[in-house]
């Protein structure tokens, strides 16, 4: 059994920061590919950003390219998603995901394990 436990949303005015974690235990699932999902009321859930292994592929939506960013560091099981400038319409939950073939895709269909979700706010 593999549990994602995401943490770091909260409520933020427009053009601040969060930085979200993902925690990773249970059993190991080999070279992962990473990413960040997030889904807004009434809509449904969205590529945010992927990461590779290596950490060396990072791919991201239009939406959020140039001021979020993704990382993760191995040895702690961890993956990392920096929100910079902030928008409203950025209001949503924010989920990780495991994709245990390593395939950097962002098709959520494609992910094998997801977290439970923390919400991010962000107000005008």
């Amino acid at each position: 059994q593999v549990q994602m436990v995401e943490s770091g949303g909260g409520l933020v005015q427009a053009g601040g920061s969060l930085r979200l974690s993902c925690a990773a235990s249970g059993r190991t699932f080999g070279r992962p590919v990473m990413a960040w999902f997030r889904q807004a009321p009434g809509k449904e859930r969205e590529f945010v950003g992927g990461i590779s292994w290596s950490g060396v592929r990072r791919f991201y939506s239009d939406s959020v390219k140039g001021r979020f960013t993704i990382s993760r560091d191995n040895a702690k099981n961890t993956v990392y998603l920096q929100m910079n400038s902030l928008k409203p319409e950025d209001t949503a939950i924010y989920y990780c995901a495991a994709e245990v073939h390593g395939r950097t895709t962002v098709e959520r269909g494609q992910y094998d394990y997801w977290g439970q979700g923390t919400q991010v706010t962000v107000s005008s």
